[in-house]
């Protein structure tokens, strides 16, 4: 799922390729990712593109008018951007590819949206303020603005796992799977870390960790295209999706802990003291 560096790297990418262009064909692929209908999606057409920004995961590209419009992305799990220099002249047919939406600006270039797999979960909206979307709304704080006391307190505010208090959006925007395992490596901390449990030098390990690992994600991201986001995102893990892998710390053995439909990897020696944790979806089939 692409994460807050992804995200920041596609808003750079298209601010400095869209800002100023003018909209001229919004044409949808797939009616379910689309989650407003009025505004429609045409009526961005004809409108100069002012501004894209990034709230937590979510792409914001604001078109220019007598009362702006945003077009709101959420990629989900599967979800990505591609962008053209030349936009295909073909008319998209909906239903017939993963094209979700094909975004076509006056100088010929332009992108789409699209969705991998069976599960569709991408999200398009088309509103008038990005708060009206519920999503983003409720969103908690970026983890730019995060400071450690703030921290302190988001932390002691919750009785839950670490892990799931730094993929909770309405507690931090922007981490998900990948980073969170990323963080707590750093960290040096358990995933199923309980937050009042951990302490005032945990707290601050854990708040240079959030820095340190989404800041160098976000300097590798910049100036990339969109199309080598991916490969630089999974190029800089150091134990997510690493699973039986060395640690490039101390060396041990990457585990993984298997859940429905999501796994998290973390190394014994360098977060629970040696500990292996259980994988659940292991210890029922040896049952």
């Amino acid at each position: 799922m692409p994460e807050m560096p992804e995200v920041e790297g596609l808003a750079q990418f298209l601010r400095e390729r869209a800002v100023g262009r003018v909209l001229s064909a919004v044409e949808v692929g797939a009616i379910s990712a689309l989650k407003t209908y009025s505004p429609a999606p045409t009526d961005l057409v004809g409108r100069p593109v002012a501004a894209v920004v990034r709230h937590g995961k979510w792409l914001d590209l604001t078109a220019d008018g007598d009362a702006a419009l945003h077009l709101l992305v959420h990629l989900a799990r599967a979800g990505w951007l591609r962008w053209y220099d030349t936009v295909p002249a073909t008319t998209l047919r909906p239903g017939r590819s993963p094209i979700a939406l094909r975004v076509r600006l006056d100088d010929g270039a332009g992108f789409d949206l699209t969705e991998a797999g069976t599960r569709k979960r991408l999200a398009i909206h088309v509103v008038g303020a990005p708060e009206e979307v519920p999503a983003v709304a409720t969103l908690g704080v970026d983890p730019a603005d995060l400071t450690v006391e703030g921290l302190a307190s988001l932390l002691a505010a919750r009785n839950q796992q670490v892990k799931g208090v730094l993929r909770d959006q309405s507690v931090i925007a922007g981490i998900g799977n990948a980073y969170s395992d990323e963080i707590l490596h750093v960290a040096r901390m358990s995933p199923f870390a309980p937050t009042r449990g951990i302490d005032a030098d945990g707290v601050a390990r854990l708040h240079a960790a959030i820095g340190d690992v989404l800041g160098a994600a976000v300097a590798a991201a910049a100036g990339r295209p969109a199309a080598e986001l991916k490969d630089a995102k999974r190029s800089g893990m150091r134990v997510h999706g690493r699973a039986g892998g060395p640690c490039p710390v101390c060396g041990d053995t990457v585990r993984e802990v298997s859940f429905a439909d999501s796994a998290l990897q973390y190394c014994p020696t360098c977060q629970t003291g040696g500990k292996v944790l259980a994988d659940r979806r292991m210890s029922r089939l040896l049952r």
